[in-house]
């Protein structure tokens, strides 16, 4: 019987992982109800950005029949997961938790706080500081006797885009703190590479961002900055050999 033993508690497990992403989605299914009513609100206040910068009579346009409609909705639905973050990281943590050492517990907690934290402000950072320079660029170039009109499903596609670019970006000190911690590499080996990681940094931020040097730079530096912050708190976060990690656990 010792395969039907072994099924078990993979079986129980799997019914676990289930009740858990059940969960999550009911709670990015509720925060969704809640703002489905104001869907046309969250648009505009997320548009409002371009719609600053606009030249004077013009406007956002829609060239499909049902975008007015289905944009809106779209935009509420990934709110809602963006809102819903901190709720679906503690259903997994609530999940990998049981197989965790105590001091592996005391550490993840944090870090998954504080992943949200920066997430948001990546989010933020786009929104505010972003947004309105590079749209003031894209506005000021705009070609002599063409209109400027924006679809609103290509704007919320590009806003989207740079949203989950900056959320990511701002992650890094997690990253590095999750490195250092699980011994794949070191707080001096990092500082040794960071000449390079300066010059991957400017490459990432082409990649992610619009072809322009503004967004790209604003999403460099910043991330160049992280990259000093997780390295001042990865210090602290240093694998310890296996006697180390024992006389802790006791």
């Amino acid at each position: 019987m010792p395969s039907v033993e072994q099924t078990q508690p993979l079986i129980s497990h799997l019914l676990e992982l289930r009740n858990r992403l059940l969960r999550a989605l009911l709670a990015v299914l509720v925060v969704f109800l809640g703002l489905i009513y104001f869907s046309g609100d969250i648009y505009e206040f997320v548009s409002k950005p371009l719609v600053d910068k606009l030249p004077e009579g013009a406007t956002m346009i829609a060239t499909d029949v049902a975008s007015p409609f289905f944009t809106p909705l779209k935009l509420t639905l990934i709110a809602s997961v963006f809102i819903a973050v901190p709720l679906i990281l503690y259903q997994v943590w609530a999940f990998v938790a049981p197989g965790l050492y105590k001091h592996e517990r005391r550490l993840i907690m944090p870090l998954m706080f504080s992943s949200s934290l920066l997430f948001y402000a990546g989010v933020s950072f786009a929104y505010f500081v972003v947004f309105p320079l590079v749209f003031g660029f894209f506005t000021a170039i705009s070609l002599g006797g063409v209109e400027f009109a924006t679809d609103i499903s290509s704007y919320l596609d590009f806003v989207l885009a740079l949203f989950m670019a900056f959320g990511i970006a701002f992650e890094i000190p997690v990253a590095i703190i999750l490195l250092c911690w699980t011994g794949a590499t070191s707080p001096d080996e990092l500082r040794a590479k960071r000449p390079y990681i300066i010059v991957i940094a400017f490459v990432v931020g082409m990649l992610l961002t619009p072809p322009d040097i503004i967004s790209q730079t604003l999403l460099a530096i910043p991330m160049c900055l992280l990259f000093e912050v997780g390295l001042f708190f990865a210090r602290f976060y240093v694998r310890k050999d296996d006697d180390e990690e024992e006389q802790v656990e006791e």
